[in-house]
Order: C-alpha cells, then structure tokens, then sequence
C-alpha cells in the first residue's frame, strides 16, 4: 500500500482511540474521492486474493472514441483500485492521455482533503443521539455484520452509530487493504497524479457534496440494500476479481458488463441512483465537451461505460460515433 490504514493495524492502542478516530483515518483514504468507487461493493472491482491475471497485449482495451463531425473525446473506463501489477496500461490509453489537453474527472479529486468535506462525511454517516443500526437491521443481518466485523478485529458496539451505508464502505475498505489494493494504483489516481504533474487543465462532472449526498442521503431501504449487497460480496470477491481485471485489460464490455450489473440484481432503486441518472447528467455535459474542439480524457467508473444504459450506449442512440479503442 502506498500508505497505512491506520485501523488495519488492529492494535489495542488504536482501538483505545475510539469510532471517529478509526473511521476519520479509513476515509481519509482516496477511494472515497469518487462515489463510483462504491461501484467497487457491487461491481466487486475491490477484491482479488489470488494472482490477477493481466493480458498486456489486447486488440482492445477500455477506452472509447467519441466523435461528432470533426469534434471528439475520449472516454476511458476506470478500475478504482488495482495492485502495481497492472501497469504499464495498453498503449492506446497512454496515447489518449498524452494526446489530452484536458482530463475530466467524476468529481474533484483534491475535495476529499477539505476538512470540512471529511466532516459533512462523518454527519452524514452518523445517526442521531439515541438511534442506533440496531434498530434498522434484522438479527439475521446484524449476526453477519457482527462476524464480518470482528473478522477484522472491530467490534459492532464501536459502530452501532454508524448508518448501513457508512458501514458497507468501511468494510470495504477494510477488505481492499486486507487483499494488498491501493486505491492510490487507481487509474483515477494514476492519471490525476499524472495531469498534475503534466499541468493539464483538470475538470469534473459532479460536486463532491453532490456525491456524498447519494449514499448520505440514500433511503433506508437502499442503505440496508446496500450493506446487505456488501456483506455477501465479501465472501465472493476474490474468485471473481480476477476474472473482472482480465475483461477490463482485454476490453472485454459484454462480460463486463456481465459482472458489474451482477449486484444491481434485484435492487433497481441502487442502480437507477448510483449508475442511470448519474449516466444521463454525464452524457449531457460530454456532449458540451464536445463542442469545445479541445483535446479531452474524461475518466469515469468503468460500470458507466458498459452495457445498456451506460454512457457510451446513450450517446450511440443519440447519434454519436463511438468506437472502442
């Protein structure tokens, strides 16, 4: 990892330092700078125990190829987390950052280092004095989040203030560090470390305070959804990992797409929320990058780009071209 978890380390002092502290310290950490790294927990982007399979040398890879007359952009398909690994990437997509004036990101990558950000978090994921998760989650659940929990050497009565949805991050994180991935081996991060160093003219799609507020402002029911979701994925992320980082190197988007949308089964509220929404705000201002005759890479979560629905199938019907690289 490029740096501690602190909480990783189980220790009884870090323990003694009590919920806010440990909690603080998990999402300082960039995986939280993009709301669809929480595609992770469904999409299972975060887990791989064994070996990954990389294929470095593929006819294609996630990169697609926008064009409206003589206007185009890029548009390439993020893994949130990886190991070193996966690096170098395929040619193609070094080439269209290099090729880039502009890279476009979800949100403002910087944001998450805002104090006041870190906070809005904290409150968000807190429920008021006296309400507990208790009061929100079945036995049936509550056993498994108990086992997971303490699993990772915490224990719920640290966390029973912490609403569902702020517990199924900070499992998730907890597992991504436990697996050896760094969300600092993103490609996000890989290319927003890049574009600053380069002093490319950065850009985003969305607020940070609007992407807190899609799982801070989440309904019960998905938030139980959501939890639920992440707790049974725990069990079968690493088998299948694997399987995810090999399509996403070949460019392979039907088994993709295949493998993300997986998680949404049975949760159409968390898919309309999290990808079809978000999807058609994006289409509208890539359209407007468009326009602007510049040289741009913009960078979103590969499950937004894959599969009917996504981004690239939105601007096909809207009469783009669009070609995977």
């Amino acid at each position: 990892m490029r740096s501690a978890i602190t909480v990783l380390q189980h220790s009884p002092a870090n323990r003694r330092k009590g919920v806010g502290m440990t909690l603080f310290q998990i999402h300082k950490r960039p995986f939280f700078k993009s709301i669809s790294a929480t595609l992770c927990l469904l999409g299972i982007l975060w887990a791989a125990q064994n070996q990954l399979c990389f294929a470095q040398q593929t006819s294609k890879s996630c990169l697609w190829l926008v064009k409206s007359g003589s206007d185009s952009i890029h548009l390439l398909g993020s893994l949130h987390v990886l190991k070193s690994e996966a690096y170098p990437l395929a040619a193609a997509i070094d080439d269209a950052y290099n090729a880039s004036d502009k890279v476009v990101f979800e949100t403002d990558m910087a944001a998450m280092a805002d104090p006041g950000v870190q906070q809005k978090m904290m409150v968000l994921g807190l429920y008021p004095e006296g309400q507990s998760i208790y009061q929100d989650l079945g036995r049936d659940t509550i056993d498994l989040l108990k086992k997971k929990m303490s699993a990772a050497g915490l224990s719920l009565e640290q966390f029973a203030r912490f609403k569902p949805w702020f517990l199924a991050l900070t499992l998730s994180t907890l597992e991504l560090a436990r697996l050896g991935f760094d969300p600092g081996l993103g490609i996000d991060m890989h290319f927003y470390s890049r574009a600053k160093r380069d002093e490319k003219e950065l850009g985003y799609l969305e607020p940070i305070d609007q992407q807190l507020d899609l799982l801070g402002k989440m309904g019960l029911h998905d938030q139980v959804a959501f939890l639920n979701q992440t707790l049974k994925e725990l069990d079968i992320a690493a088998e299948l990992a694997g399987d995810m980082t090999a399509y996403w190197q070949a460019g392979d988007d039907d088994n993709l797409h295949a493998l993300l949308n997986r998680s949404f089964e049975g949760h159409p509220g968390l898919r309309e929320r999290l990808l079809i929404q978000r999807n058609k705000n994006w289409v509208s201002q890539i359209k407007e990058l468009i326009k602007q005759n510049e040289k741009v890479l913009v960078i979103v979560g590969t499950g937004h780009l894959v599969g009917p629905d996504s981004v690239v199938d939105m601007l096909k019907i809207d009469g783009y071209e669009v070609n995977q690289k």
